[in-house]
């Protein structure tokens, strides 16, 4: 079941998000500010802002907050890009340590210019996190570092908990909704992801872009080929006038039909609604395919 997109551009009531609550949002935000951090909560204009910083659960992206792409359903800026900060990832640690979270999310701007993509200054992040922070659980939503293996290699060999990279839409809509990009490199980076010991696996499909349901299936199909364990199933949703338009809003009830059906292949968890996200409830996600000590 789908609704086609009327003239008025009403969102149905199954899209309205919640607004910030409770005091847990506003420490947030301050503690953010202060240490000068992005997230990609913000930056990406994230509807589950609001449900997820009041509940203490936030997503920082490193690396800047410029990115070298110009997806076309991305709100994150691109362009004007500038060196890495260097002391960003003691930074983001030290923030995590005052947190106190049993679980972090961490993602990063795509940086094409950078010799090694910033797979180094992922690696130094995730190794000041496990200093700080040995008891938390670690979930990493990298880039395709435009196909090259060895660097996803690095940052599998640094051992976060979670391995996670999207791809984002059906391979027959790539080229017109991320054209820097490649399917084949999105499901290279999971595959290496998945050969690595200990490692859970997750990717992440936006709906509503114009794909057609069998196409659904073969990317459900190719993702359970690679080992991806975790898929999270969302609505996209125009950030701007300048992104793509949204062809279709999913009805719920369709968004079960796909978790059923992915499920039934081989997806160990499937996490679909209109509203989710990549990092949405990502530590239950975690915990849903036997990640332990949360």
């Amino acid at each position: 079941m789908t609704e086609k997109l009327k003239k008025s551009r009403r969102l149905p009531e199954w899209l309205k998000s919640s607004l910030p609550k409770n005091k847990n949002f506003f420490q947030l935000k301050s503690l953010v500010q202060k240490h000068n951090l992005n997230t990609v909560c913000e930056s990406a204009s994230c509807p589950n802002i609001g449900e997820c910083w009041d509940a203490g659960t936030l997503t920082f992206m490193i690396l800047g907050d410029t990115c070298s792409r110009a997806c076309r359903f991305c709100d994150v800026p691109t362009g004007n890009l500038a060196a890495p900060n260097p002391n960003e990832p003691k930074q983001i640690a030290e923030t995590l340590a005052k947190l106190n979270l049993r679980y972090a999310v961490i993602t990063s701007v795509d940086r094409d210019d950078l010799t090694d993509g910033g797979a180094e200054h992922w690696v130094k992040t995730i190794q000041l996190i496990r200093k700080q922070c040995p008891q938390m659980k670690i979930e990493t939503l990298i880039p395709d570092f435009q196909g090259k293996m060895s660097l996803v290699e690095k940052i599998c060999e640094a051992e976060p908990d979670v391995l996670a990279h999207n791809l984002e839409t059906v391979e027959s809509l790539q080229n017109r909704i991320r054209p820097q990009c490649r399917y084949a490199w999105s499901l290279d980076t999971l595959r290496i992801a998945a050969s690595k010991n200990n490692l859970i696996v997750k990717s992440s499909l936006m709906l509503g872009l114009g794909e057609k349901e069998e196409e659904v299936i073969r990317s459900m199909k190719n993702l359970v080929d690679v080992g991806c364990q975790i898929l999270s199933l969302g609505q996209y949703l125009r950030p701007s006038p300048q992104h793509l338009e949204v062809v279709e809003f999913i009805h719920p009830d369709q968004f079960l039909i796909y978790k059923n059906i992915g499920e039934s292949l081989g997806l160990a968890h499937v996490e679909a609604g209109p509203l989710v996200r990549s990092s949405y409830l990502a530590d239950q996600q975690a915990q849903a395919v036997g990640l332990v000590g949360l």
